[in-house]
């Protein structure tokens, strides 16, 4: 990537193009070891999408459009627009629930069309990939400002958050906590209370890591500390990303999300979404019509291969919940920010 459109600092990267292959940090290993996966091909970065080395559903977009563009430059040359296609399908199939990932391939497939040899395919699918990721960080960036518009703090505020939005689910600076990050540039910043989010610990491996790496005070606590942490009126707003949101402004995000929801409402704290507009499913009508993906019961069961359970019990282990519109302060995307979000606000900022 080259030509970023601002000297802010993006954070730790979670993917490198290098034009023949794609490296990714593998998330699972941290914050114990920064280990790079090389991916050169485009099953390469299905299999990391679906083991979840990386995550986010920005960047598993971005990463998905590597993919097709690794596609094109290893296909074989007899069919190669067969062997593409069979490449988007391995792609989409990877994770279900994310959209970023579906309209990244749509971008891509668009370009893949109108391309006539597979030399053309080969240059155009890398030059969009990398397009796709350079709109992403401006996206972040221009969201980040919005959010500060609905915020309008004062003081330094405290905020919570839940998962990991960071420059390592995006393609730099972040989501949610791409507001964090420019909270705490503007020096309007006290503390970020970090959910740790089980069952995958994003927040205390990756959040919380991210963080203390670009010296932004944060606080780890367990998932059901938030309660007591509201209660305590310590914390102004709640701030997390998204990994679907449908017409009438229900949202998809990481289990534990829609608990917290609750929550802001009772405590009387604001409760903000930060997510691109790639993110906005306008097809779905509400939050009933999101697929929610679940995974494998051992990731309850078990930690690092020690037993957590008893054999045998029932897991259910649901990896996204769907918070209410109704629940919800306001959804900010690049596009602006939708408050008090329903239908005809929605359709005003995304058709």
């Amino acid at each position: 990537m080259s030509n970023r459109p601002s000297k802010r600092s993006v954070g730790t990267v979670a993917m490198r193009w290098h034009g023949d292959r794609l490296e990714l940090l593998d998330q699972r290993r941290l914050p114990a070891e920064e280990h790079w996966i090389v991916a050169d091909g485009a099953s390469a970065v299905a299999q990391c999408i679906t083991d979840m080395v990386v995550r986010g559903a920005p960047a598993i977009g971005i990463s998905a459009a590597y993919g097709v563009a690794l596609a094109a430059r290893h296909a074989g040359g007899g069919d190669w627009q067969a062997e593409i296609r069979q490449a988007i399908r391995v792609l989409a199939a990877s994770r279900p629930t994310a959209v970023n990932l579906f309209w990244a391939l749509k971008r891509m497939e668009q370009v893949f069309h109108s391309c006539h040899s597979l030399n053309d395919a080969t240059d155009r699918l890398a030059v969009e990939a990398v397009r796709l990721h350079e709109e992403d960080l401006a996206a972040n960036l221009a969201m980040a400002g919005h959010a500060l518009d609905v915020m309008r703090p004062d003081n330094p505020i405290a905020v919570l958050t839940h998962c990991n939005t960071g420059a390592l689910a995006t393609g730099g600076y972040g989501t949610a906590l791409g507001v964090i990050r420019r909270l705490h540039e503007e020096s309007l910043l006290d503390c970020v209370y970090a959910d740790e989010t089980r069952p995958w610990l994003q927040g205390s491996r990756l959040t919380a890591w991210e963080l203390t790496r670009d010296e932004i005070p944060v606080t780890l606590n367990v998932d059901g500390a938030a309660a007591a942490i509201l209660a305590a009126g310590k914390v102004k707003w709640i701030v997390v990303g998204a990994d679907r949101i449908t017409a009438n402004g229900d949202v998809a995000n990481k289990i534990g999300t829609y608990n917290l929801a609750v929550l802001a409402r009772h405590h009387k704290v604001g409760f903000m979404v930060v997510a691109p507009s790639s993110t906005v499913d306008m097809s779905l009508a509400s939050g009933k019509e999101i697929p929610i993906e679940e995974r494998d019961g051992s990731e309850l069961l078990e930690l690092r291969g020690m037993p957590l359970a008893p054999v045998g019990v029932p897991v259910f282990n649901p990896v996204f919940d769907v918070t209410p519109a109704g629940l919800i302060d306001a959804i900010v995307t690049e596009k602006g920010a939708v408050r008090n979000p329903d239908l005809t606000g929605m359709r005003a900022l995304f058709t």
